[in-house]
């Protein structure tokens, strides 16, 4: 009875027809999934309206954002952040007694009982992104005792020993019934995915290990670990990253995956050899972060509408530039993710396969084995492909090929590390590719930068400064032309290490190639002359978007500055 209903609504107010409606529940019962879980997972419905049409269907709140939320003590004191994590259930207010807390499976009912029970009170569910969840997770559980102070009195000099003891292929790291050592570098990790951290950094000194994360793109430090634990501790990185623990004088790269909860996450492990012992890093990539759309990656409505006309083409080459840790790869998935359909034959080629997208085959570079970008390029064309990404063009065999792939009637993705639009064609140009293949294969150039935003937790107006007035007069503005002649800026907070920047957002500079830039490119214009031509005739630059975002409110001058610095007009 009840799923006659929801068909019914779902007919008459989600917009579906009848066969996407008999998919959708023939799935459910086939799968065990809940059927708001096959509506996003089938692309039947996209996550924010799935959760809508549940909140109006089942009568309560819908809230397509969490920022500024702050979770009551109570709920971090009495909830484990695995069963926070595990269920995506996260509480975000009290209202007469009552416990609000945020999910994104409307139809769940089990862990919103055993929550109660937990909590010794009544709760309410309110709807919420999965992405928001998981967010304001992370930020609530961030300075609950990370563990390392604890770990550390356990570690004893006869503790290097258990270093060497054989670990699982997936490691959890809430199981904290392990040797000190272990669970020393687990927390570490733990703590790293907490604060959203991109990279670990393990940094020798003379008297201790200096721990350093990278959050929003920038170096913190952490704790330091006294002196004597190092040499264990990085005998512990290596065996998590199937590495010789004997070999001390030459770099080393390994990965690990460890598991958190209910998701995977991989992390790329390297070490150098340095004055003062080995250096290590790991690379963070949290696979229970879920695929963007282009929707939610913050292109402008022109910038959206002209990348989803050109990812429509059946052939051409569509680049994304920036440096390394810019979202490229984020781009080039949401793109993929719009495109995804039974009906195209998409391959990828990456090092490494960052993130599992259904219904695509994903490859992963191997070197030592020989597999190369240009090599695994070379057999997806013996694979009957529609629609090619390569990770990245790093040489003038794989740029050939994956433009010879493009005339041959094939559309293909790839990244490549230039500082601005226009410079992607010369570097192309410059690696050794015709001019001639380049101007009649490049359909669009997508340059990007990530953008820190100001933190919502201590935002206020302030009243520019000097030095202030000076970075806006670089970026040709006046504080007249904002609210009040104040900015905002970030007062500095626990939440945001008191740095007044909490989250990052992508700033775009999309680049057509029409026919002034293909006759251009054959006659070897320089990147100024490509680019010059291109704000002409209405190209916004990368600190253009830049100055919206600073207008918005979103972000300051500095920040503008020190990511667009490059970008010359």
């Amino acid at each position: 009875m009840l799923q006659d209903r929801i068909r019914e609504s779902l007919l008459r107010k989600a917009g579906l027809n009848q066969t996407q409606i008999e998919e959708a529940l023939s799935a459910e019962r086939e799968s065990g999934s809940s059927l708001d879980q096959v509506l996003v997972s089938k692309n039947l419905l996209p996550e924010l309206k799935c959760l809508q049409f549940f909140a109006e269907f089942l009568g309560i709140a819908c809230r397509p954002s969490l920022e500024g939320i702050s979770v009551p003590g109570k709920f971090i004191d009495q909830v484990s952040v695995q069963f926070a994590r595990t269920y995506g259930l996260i509480a975000i207010g009290n209202k007469n007694g009552i416990t609000q807390v945020a999910t994104h499976r409307p139809l769940e009912v089990q862990p919103m009982d055993d929550l109660a029970t937990m909590l010794h009170c009544e709760v309410e569910a309110v709807l919420a992104p999965r992405a928001e969840i998981t967010s304001l997770i992370n930020r609530a559980y961030r300075h609950k005792a990370d563990g390392v102070d604890e770990a550390l009195e356990d570690i004893a000099e006869s503790d290097i020993v258990a270093v060497a003891e054989s670990i699982q292929e997936s490691e959890d790291l809430l199981d904290v019934n392990k040797a000190p050592v272990i669970k020393l570098v687990n927390m570490l990790l733990f703590q790293a995915l907490k604060l959203r951290a991109s990279d670990i950094h393990l940094q020798p000194y003379a008297d201790r290990l200096q721990v350093r994360m990278r959050i929003d793109g920038v170096l913190y430090d952490m704790e330091g670990i006294p002196k004597r634990v190092q040499e264990a501790i990085v005998s512990r990185v290596k065996v998590m990253g199937k590495m010789d623990i004997a070999e001390r004088r030459l770099p080393q790269d390994g990965r690990a995956s460890i598991r958190i909860g209910d998701g995977d996450v991989d992390v790329r492990i390297s070490t150098v050899p340095v004055a003062g012992g080995e250096r290590v890093v790991f690379r963070i990539l949290d696979k229970t972060t879920k695929i963007y759309s282009l929707d939610q990656i913050g292109l402008s409505t022109d910038n959206q509408r002209t990348i989803e006309r050109y990812i429509a083409y059946s052939h051409g080459v569509i680049f994304v530039t920036g440096p390394t840790g810019s979202g490229k790869t984020t781009t080039l998935y949401a793109c993929l993710d719009k495109i995804n359909a039974p009906s195209l034959n998409i391959l990828t080629i990456e090092d490494p396969v960052e993130y599992n997208l259904d219904g695509i085959s994903q490859v992963q570079v191997n070197v030592k084995k020989g597999l190369t970008f240009a090599n695994g390029l070379r057999s997806f064309l013996r694979q009957d492909p529609d629609v090619m990404m390569v990770g990245e063009v790093r040489d003038n065999e794989t740029a050939d090929i994956a433009i010879r792939a493009a005339l041959t009637g094939h559309l293909v993705f790839s990244t490549v590390h230039t500082n601005d639009s226009a410079s992607t064609v010369t570097r192309l140009i410059d690696i050794g590719v015709e001019p001639y293949l380049v101007s009649s294969s490049l359909l669009l150039v997508i340059a990007q930068r990530l953008l820190r935003t100001v933190c919502p937790n201590c935002r206020e107006p302030v009243e520019p400064t000097q030095q202030m007035r000076y970075h806006l007069e670089d970026l040709k503005l006046s504080p007249d032309q904002f609210p009040g002649g104040k900015l905002m800026q970030g007062r500095g907070c626990d939440e945001c290490f008191r740095s007044g920047y909490a989250g990052r957002t992508a700033i775009y500079e999309v680049m057509q190639i029409d026919s002034h830039i293909q006759e251009q490119i054959v006659n070897k214009s320089t990147a100024s002359q490509i680019k010059r031509g291109a704000l002409e005739r209405g190209l916004r630059t990368l600190r253009m978007a830049g100055v919206e975002n600073l207008l918005a409110g979103m972000t300051t001058p500095d920040e503008v500055l020190r990511v667009t610095q490059l970008d010359v007009i």
